[in-house]
């Protein structure tokens, strides 16, 4: 959710931590805020809105933390800003999560003797260590910061900073911190983004690491092991800062839905080659376990979930395998029925989606093989799981995910093709088949792209109206709820999805004149265009406006619709990937002519890091 990053060295901390909080303002913008220490001195800037609106005035001081938040407890404002400081203003925290108890504990600590100025429960957590702190004589920061952690209930990635001592402190559980090594410097942060500017090393915090650094080294304890310390290996992260950089583009978003003919290449890259292909899932998929699985379970949230709709699909189709796709966010609440011959599939953009982790570790303790499809390295998921893909697509900044969701659907493709060719319902004839269509998609990819100027038009056309309906038949119909849902998260247009068939079971009550109804028709058999053409023209009985979305070479469509959008034809596994740009970029042309925010649109936030 929030973003992090605090800086210990030798530079102005200032504004260090601002370009830091410029790269991270993808993960909340709420508010922001930065605090500083100079010869003993805690300074404090906080602002309502974007991190633009801290830079009127500069904080002294080589030490310091910043935070843009997106809002659980308490509405946007100054108050709730974070860093949020104890009474005297010697202590500041920033934090990233939900503290579930804190409503108790802040009656505890009001009877301290306590006040609150905010409605936050960092503020809380602050006090709660402020407290402890007092306890021992304030001679031990460590301690009291572990103590206080020992009785709250809940996640967090915490940053504390003590005006009398020239030491960062942080903790982990449930939202990701990591730390950046420099040459005589540290940084601490949420994201590698917010200090790849200053150095490649990094050391990923894991859940229960209690971090303190000083000028000079850092030490990693754990929560509940006194004086046991942990060792970790210093990842290099070798991505290019350009990827988190719009190099002339207008929004992040577009730089991104562009990016992903590049994108999908680097995914295929290693990976279309049938012998090592089989070779590397036989290592991380036995293949006995693979003849002898029940069913496959996929746990996701959001764009992922559509992405697991997707995967369920081809699976069953290809692979003969039942497949079940659950929303990670009601997963472990439902005692769910799960043993050693299931697969969990968690899938992630972030690798630390609150709702997923934990429906992984569900999986793992009811006896499960785990395999997690993550685009970020060294993320919690991808660290958790028995197996997993990477993704490669590299930093997605937009909040509404695009070629992440591309990616996510390219990658399952390889685990299909592995089940399919173990459990002998894909020969070895198809495998390559799919394996040589999948390597040619980059280049349809680009194809998509030609029709941007005809969508900036029909965005044009239909930008004005407040609700809109996408339907498709089969494997598409995950293309129509994440084209659906594209346009509601940047557009604020009502948006849903259907069936196509289930459009005259209730919705078509709804349509009225000039309803735009956006309908996916690419062809995965001529039964099923058929039938939606007989949808075509349910809502065209209704006086709806019908953009389709059809093959190159179809020119049948054009008689029934107001608009067309032409896609390159290609086999029904790769039809939502090459479908789902254009769509992509249909949402975004909707909410630029509407004039909204659209990298950071209202109450979303990018890592969804609480439950």
């Amino acid at each position: 959710m929030c973003g992090i990053i605090a800086y210990l060295g030798d530079r102005e901390a200032y504004p260090i931590i601002i370009k830091g909080l410029e790269r991270l303002e993808y993960r909340g913008y709420d508010s922001a805020g930065v605090a500083t220490i100079k010869n003993n001195i805690l300074s404090l800037n906080k602002a309502v809105g974007k991190v633009e609106n801290l830079k009127s005035q500069v904080l002294e001081g080589s030490m310091g933390v910043g935070h843009t938040r997106w809002a659980t407890h308490g509405v946007p404002n100054h108050a709730n800003a974070h860093p949020h400081n104890n009474d005297e203003k010697s202590i500041v925290l920033v934090h990233n999560g939900i503290i579930e108890n804190y409503a108790k504990l802040k009656l505890m600590l009001i009877n301290e003797g306590y006040q609150f100025y905010s409605d936050t429960d960092t503020e809380v957590l602050t006090k709660l260590i402020d407290s402890h702190y007092k306890k021992n004589n304030q001679t031990d920061m460590l301690k009291a910061l572990k103590d206080a952690l020992h009785e709250v209930v809940g996640a967090y990635g915490i940053v504390l900073l003590n005006k009398d001592e020239r030491k960062l402190y942080a903790a982990r559980k449930g939202s990701p911190l990591v730390l950046g090594i420099g040459e005589g410097e540290f940084f601490v942060a949420s994201d590698t983004a917010a200090f790849l500017e200053y150095t490649r090393r990094a050391l990923y915090l894991e859940d229960d690491d209690v971090l303190m650094v000083d000028e000079n080294s850092y030490n990693l304890s754990n929560l509940h092991e006194e004086c046991k310390y942990s060792h970790r290996d210093v990842n290099y992260i070798d991505w290019d800062l350009s990827q988190i950089e719009k190099n002339g583009y207008e929004h992040f978003m577009l730089k991104e839905i562009h990016e992903q003919a590049d994108t999908l290449n680097n995914c295929l890259a290693g990976r279309t080659n049938f012998e090592h292909m089989l070779n590397k899932f036989r290592r991380k998929v036995p293949e006995p376990l693979v003849k002898n699985l029940n069913r496959i379970i996929i746990a996701a949230c959001g764009t992922s979930w559509h992405a697991a709709l997707v995967i369920k699909y081809l699976v069953e189709k290809y692979c003969r395998l039942p497949v079940e796709v659950e929303f990670a966010s009601e997963f472990r609440y439902k005692n769910p029925i799960i043993n050693n011959k299931d697969l969990v599939l968690v899938i992630s953009q972030s690798g630390e989606t609150a709702d997923s982790l934990a429906a992984l570790k569900t999986a793992k303790e009811k006896g499960a093989l785990t395999y997690g499809i993550v685009n970020v390295v060294g993320s919690s998921i991808a660290r958790e799981v028995d197996a997993g893909t990477y993704i490669r697509v590299g930093s997605e900044i937009g909040v509404a995910s695009t070629k992440a969701f591309t990616g996510q659907v390219l990658a399952s493709l390889f685990l299909m093709t592995y089940l399919g060719h173990t459990r002998g319902t894909l020969n070895k004839e198809k495998v390559e088949e799919i394996m040589n269509d999948i390597e040619n998609l980059p280049e349809k990819i680009k194809s998509c792209y030609l029709e941007e100027e005809n969508i900036k038009n029909i965005a044009k056309d239909i930008f004005d109206r407040e609700n809109c309906f996408y339907l498709a038949r089969g494997v598409n119909v995950p293309t129509a709820l994440e084209g659906s849902l594209k346009l509601k998260e940047i557009s604020y247009i009502h948006s849903e999805a259907f069936p196509a068939g289930e459009m005259k079971h209730g919705p078509i009550a709804l349509i009225e004149k000039d309803f735009p109804i956006i309908v996916v028709t690419t062809k995965t058999d001529q039964t099923t265009y058929e039938k939606v053409l007989s949808n075509i023209q349910e809502v065209k009985a209704r006086r709806a406006k019908v953009i389709a979305l059809a093959d190159q070479d179809d020119r049948e469509i054009d008689q029934h619709v107001e608009h067309v959008i032409r896609v390159p034809h290609v086999p029904d596994y790769l039809q939502t990937i090459v479908n789902a740009i254009p769509l992509q970029l249909l949402a975004y042309y909707v909410a630029k002519e509407r004039g909204c925010e659209i990298d950071q649109p209202r109450n979303l936030a990018k890592s969804v890091t609480v439950e």
